[in-house]
């Protein structure tokens, strides 16, 4: 995969969220500007104090005494000003950090369901977690540097040139140097970085699937099959790393390489000044220009330390924004509508619709349901049955013709709206790391206990719940106690009830479950059901003979429909099913 090149714009992008600590920063600014001239001071002291030292025997001691008393006052200034710094700049660092994630978080709740379907998950989370980290640790080395470093280097640009034209443009000429030194390796290792950061989410998105589906792993024995790929990745994470880390190390040692040398010119033109009688310069003051020759390119120096912190983290930024660039849904209209009653008649009308331009599923799509009709869809896999739930919530948007609710256009509806209408039990169960009652009031915060139970009841899950330790309050998940599938489900169903959704939605809503308990719980659909339109996909017919109407898929389309009787009388595709699952049985 070939490597992406920095944008650094990115940086221009993330200064808002910098610049809303405003006071902080001109704190910041206030107390480097004190290091900063402290330290010059201490230097300037320090050539101060070589001069007091006459000649062998002759130390001028008092005026020593009161610089060394200086000297400590100030030292202990330095260091109140830099601790008071590095708080600011964490502050400033980890909070805007912090923005940044929420604003990003914020902008994938708005997110279409295709882009869900289109990135590994765990590809989204690294770019919460490592990437979010480095801005932050990047952040705040920088800030806890530039903020004196910046003004030691122009106070002691300041004193430099006061002391001695000569030395400050031998001081100066190593600057540029370091600079073009920085530039030279970045701009090789920037890509290396990128890339680096793309893999940290690759793997993160591998391990992630692969531990949430250790059991299918397990049980197809792939266990060597996924070492391997994890191996791939990890060794081209390594290669990478490698190569980033290693030309980026360079920057500093060559840095410095350059400084030591500035102190060598510094030392050898300041003694040939002095040896040809110079009144200008005396040796304390090269002992300063010595000093101030390290302090003056200390903070390009320290910079460099920090470019693999720096290029970690704007690589995290450039993958943190391709979230925030992403196209949200299509917002609501002003005059969106917002259903306050619902029957439940649903109409599609010459509907066509395709997840890619080059494979379409759906096309000039009819039916009608009437209020309060069970709906059934079977079919074979990939015939679009769970492709109508997705157009009928707006999770995905159809291409051409209509949906209707109670005679509304469903893309005049808002989102919101036409959602909390809606109860759905899916195949695959969710339930978060928390307790049980704030799982089953998911849908619905407002539930009292009473209504819990009744659901509770009509799943067959109070007793158990009533043997809990904690009973509602009980933690289930990574934290908590452990729960079956088929438990896991049966809750999912309890949460629906009691969310109280006007239309309901089963997608495959007991196949978790065993026979026994399944045909217990189709007394407690059908109460959910009665009076409601809902749609149920099942691949077990028993579940669905006694629909109002039951629609044959294939392919995108209606092949046969009607009630269960009228089905098996056509003696279609309907009875070819059916036949399957209970005449060889």
């Amino acid at each position: 995969m070939k490597s992406k090149k920095i944008d650094w714009s990115v940086l221009r992008r993330f200064n808002p969220y910098l610049l809303s600590f405003k006071k902080e920063i001109w704190a910041a600014i206030f107390l480097g500007i004190i290091a900063g001239g402290a330290s010059v001071f201490i230097t300037y002291q320090i050539g101060q104090a070589v001069d007091q030292m006459l000649g062998k025997k002759q130390v001028n001691f008092a005026n020593l005494n009161h610089i060394l008393l200086l000297f400590a006052s100030v030292v202990l200034l330095t260091v109140f000003s830099q601790l008071f710094i590095q708080r600011l700049s964490n502050k400033i660092a980890y909070f805007a950090a912090g923005q940044l994630r929420k604003d990003a978080f914020t902008h994938l709740n708005k997110l279409p369901l295709s882009y869900y379907d289109q990135t590994p998950h765990g590809n989204i989370v690294s770019r919460f977690t490592n990437d979010m980290d480095n801005i932050a640790i990047a952040v705040a080395a920088v800030f806890n540097q530039v903020f004196s470093g910046v003004s030691i280097v122009l106070i002691a640009f300041v004193v430099m040139l006061r002391l001695s034209v000569v030395l400050t443009f031998v001081v100066l000429v190593a600057t540029p140097i370091i600079f073009l030194v920085s530039w030279l390796v970045a701009s090789q290792s920037q890509a290396n970085f990128a890339r680096q950061q793309e893999i940290v989410g690759e793997i993160s998105g591998f391990v992630t699937e692969m531990v949430g589906n250790q059991k299918i792993v397990k049980a197809f024995q792939q266990e060597d099959v996924n070492q391997v790929k994890f191996e791939t990745i990890n060794q081209e994470l390594n290669v990478r790393g490698q190569k980033a880390q290693f030309s980026s190390s360079l920057t500093n040692p060559m840095s410095r390489f350059v400084d030591h040398l500035a102190y060598l010119a510094v030392g050898f033109v300041g003694g040939l000044l002095v040896l040809n009688g110079s009144e200008l310069v005396t040796i304390g003051i090269i002992s300063s220009f010595t000093i101030y020759a390290s302090q003056f390119t200390k903070p390009f120096i320290e910079l460099s330390g920090i470019t693999t912190q720096i290029q970690t983290a704007i690589a995290g930024l450039i993958r943190t924004f391709e979230i925030l660039d992403q196209k949200i849904e299509t917002p609501d209209a002003p005059d969106a509508i917002t259903l306050t009653t619902v029957k439940g008649a649903v109409v599609f009308s010459h509907v066509d619709f395709s997840y890619t331009a080059d494979q379409h599923l759906i096309h000039d799509f009819n039916f009608t349901a009437n209020p309060g009709e069970t709906i059934a869809i079977v079919g074979k896999t990939g015939a679009g049955k769970s492709t109508l739930v997705n157009l009928l919530m707006r999770f995905y948007e159809v291409d051409a013709g209509m949906i209707t609710l109670d005679g509304h256009d469903i893309r005049q509806i808002s989102r919101d709206s036409l959602r909390q209408s809606f109860g759905m039990v899916l195949q695959d169960t969710w339930l978060f790391d928390a307790s049980l009652r704030e799982n089953l009031t998911y849908g619905n915060p407002h539930a009292t206990d009473a209504v819990i139970y009744e659901a509770l009841q009509k799943t067959y899950m109070y007793d158990y719940v009533q043997r809990l330790p904690q009973k509602l309050d009980t933690f289930i998940g990574a934290s908590g106690i452990k729960i079956s599938d088929g438990q896991r489900q049966l809750l999912t169903i309890a949460r629906t009830m009691i969310s109280e959704p006007h239309l309901l939605i089963l997608d495959e809503a007991t196949s978790s479950v065993d026979t026994l308990t399944e045909q217990k719980i189709q007394a407690a659909f059908l109460a959910m059901m009665k009076g409601k339109t809902s749609f149920v996909i099942a691949h077990r017919l028993a579940t669905i003979q006694a629909a109002d109407k039951i629609l044959v898929m294939d392919q995108g389309e209606i092949v046969e429909q009607g009630s269960h009787e009228s089905l098996l009388a056509q003696k279609g595709y309907y009875a070819e099913l059916y036949q399957a699952q209970f005449e060889q049985s």
